[in-house]
C-alpha cells in the first residue's frame, strides 16, 4: 500500500506544480500582448502623418476657399440622329466650368475655344438615346470634364456644371 499512497502523492503534487506554471506562462504571454497592444497604440497616435494624410489636408484648405467659375457660350449641336428620324436632332446646352482657384480660371478664359471645339467634336456624334436619363447626363457630364481637363492642362477644372440643356 505504501507503493500505491506515494504514486499518488506524486501525481498530487506534480498535478498542482503544473497549474501553477501554467498560470505564470498565461500571466507573462498577456502581459507581453498587453505590452505590444500598447506600444503599437502609441505609435499609431504618435506617427508622423502619411502622404494621403497630408493630401486630404491639403485638399481641406483648397475647400475652404470659394471655387471660381467660368461660364462658357451657350452652343447649338446637331447630333446624330440614329438613322430613326428624317430630321437632325439639335442639342443647345449652357455649360459653366467650376474651378478651384480664381488664378486658374484666367489661365483657362483664353483656352475657351479649344475647349468649345472638344465639345462639339465629341457631341456631334451623340445620339437622342445617349443623354435619357440620369446616368445618361452623368455620364455626358464626366466625359466632358475629361476633355475639358485634357485641351487645358496643366491647369485643372473640378467640375462640368450644366445651366441649360435642350434636346429637340
Amino acid at each position: 500500500m505504501s507503493k500505491k499512497t506515494s504514486k499518488t502523492d506524486e501525481e498530487g503534487a506534480s498535478g498542482e506544480a503544473a497549474p501553477k506554471g501554467g498560470k505564470k506562462k498565461l500571466i507573462m504571454i498577456g502581459g507581453a500582448v498587453a505590452l505590444l497592444a500598447l506600444g503599437g497604440g502609441g505609435w499609431f497616435f504618435l506617427k508622423k502623418p502619411s502622404a494621403e494624410q497630408l493630401a486630404a489636408a491639403e485638399l481641406a484648405k483648397a475647400a475652404k476657399k470659394p471655387a471660381a467659375f467660368v461660364e462658357m457660350k451657350d452652343m447649338m449641336i446637331g447630333i446624330s440622329n440614329g438613322g430613326q428620324q428624317d430630321r437632325q436632332p439639335i442639342i443647345k446646352i449652357k455649360v459653366v466650368l467650376e474651378i478651384a482657384d480664381a488664378k486658374v480660371s484666367d489661365e483657362i478664359k483664353p483656352l475657351l475655344p479649344r475647349v468649345e471645339d472638344a465639345f462639339q467634336v465629341f457631341m456631334r456624334e451623340l445620339r437622342p438615346s445617349d443623354l435619357e436619363g440620369s446616368a445618361g447626363m452623368y455620364r455626358l457630364k464626366e466625359e466632358l470634364l475629361r476633355r475639358v481637363n485634357v485641351t487645358v492642362h496643366p491647369a485643372k477644372v473640378d467640375a462640368v456644371l450644366f445651366k441649360e440643356l435642350l434636346v429637340q
